[in-house]
């Protein structure tokens, strides 16, 4: 290993920084919509007896409610489907940049809602924010892996959860009643996602284009060595160059496989095994639940101040995050991830046991 594949260059840092920025959007976005459900709700009940001259009934709210949340995630799915029709004709950099439109407008659909006594604003705001962070949670781990050097790529990618996470704690400080999350402020609360796209579209212009983009899909050797002599501050990029023109002849000697075969051929079949028990391992877990309804959870348990119970789990959730920073390259990913099913598993028994006890 090269010495200089270890040097955190300013360059570097600014790449990840801007692109991480994309991070944080998803986070804060999976997590503001929490907070001010009661004042949100009330809105939904003013625009509905605007409209109709009568309350709206209790079934109707909770629908449109939980559509509000839903309707992120279904934008997020449709999102994520679409990323590889924009990074490998755009490149990565210029796909995050031409995605933070979508961030600006629906900060505005947002913003508005309330003025335009509206709450399909508001909807399809969550929808279209939801298509962005789609997109960003695959431009950003891709970007980010492939301007890393090898040593630090594990490093520097977790710094995409970890951007999420603290994007979810910021949303769910600022929801508090008595800065953001009330009857007058939440529609900046939802619409101040304007910030993190203007900075993006300030920063990213001056990050460069994913040295892997330019070699493999572009064939822009030359282009793809200064790019990568100025992320890694050395003259001599030999080992990296070679690194990807070995991936780029392993790519052109497999050929395409369909979703079908993924699972047919014994070659590819445990690596997408692998990789559908991580993602369902996360998402069966419950987190998102938790992010999206943790302080209606909690006041039904009985917890006095629900709001503040939810930040306490997402600065548990933000410190373990940072502790993986440092430790993912040191006790490796497979470990890591078998002490959290570990620790899920107790958990959930716990629960159960409790539960019977009380029965």
């Amino acid at each position: 290993m090269e010495p200089s594949s270890k040097k955190l260059t300013g360059r570097l840092m600014l790449a990840v920084g801007g692109a991480v920025l994309g991070s944080l959007q998803f986070g804060y976005n999976t997590g503001v919509i929490n907070a001010p459900q009661k004042v949100i709700e009330e809105f939904y009940n003013q625009t509905w007896v605007h409209r109709y001259g009568e309350s709206i009934l209790p079934t109707t709210l909770t629908t449109l409610w939980s559509l509000s949340v839903a309707i992120f995630s279904v934008g997020g799915m449709i999102g994520s489907f679409s990323v590889g029709l924009f990074v490998n004709r755009f490149g990565r950099r210029n796909s995050m940049l031409m995605m933070n439109l979508l961030a600006f407008v629906s900060a505005v659909l947002m913003g508005f809602s309330k003025l335009g006594k509206s709450f399909e604003m508001l909807i399809l705001g969550r929808f279209i924010i939801g298509v962005y962070c789609g997109l960003t949670t695959g431009f950003v781990p891709m970007y980010v892996g492939e301007v890393s050097p090898t040593a630090l790529r594990g490093a520097l990618g977790t710094l995409h959860q970890l951007g999420i996470v603290v994007g979810i704690l910021i949303a769910q400080v600022f929801g508090l009643d008595s800065i953001m999350g009330n009857k007058d402020l939440w529609p900046l609360l939802l619409s101040i996602i304007f910030i993190p796209a203007l900075l993006q579209c300030i920063v990213l212009p001056f990050c460069p284009e994913s040295p892997r983009f330019l070699l493999i899909n572009r064939n822009e050797e030359n282009r793809a060595k200064s790019v990568l002599k100025k992320l890694r501050g050395t003259a001599d990029v030999t080992h990296d160059l070679q690194e990807m023109k070995e991936e780029s002849r392993q790519m052109m000697r497999e050929k395409k496989v369909t979703i079908l075969e993924l699972f047919r051929s014994p070659a590819y079949r445990q690596p997408i095994l692998i990789a559908v028990v991580l993602q369902l391992s996360q998402q069966l877990s419950g987190i998102n639940a938790v992010f999206y309804y943790s302080t209606s959870i909690f006041e039904k348990a009985g917890v006095q101040q629900p709001v503040y119970a939810t930040i306490g789990s997402g600065i548990v959730n933000t410190a373990f995050t940072v502790v993986s920073l440092f430790v993912v390259e040191r006790a490796g990913r497979r470990t890591l991830h078998l002490i959290g099913l570990a620790g899920k598993s107790k958990t959930v028994a716990q629960i159960y046991s409790d539960k019977q006890q009380v029965l």
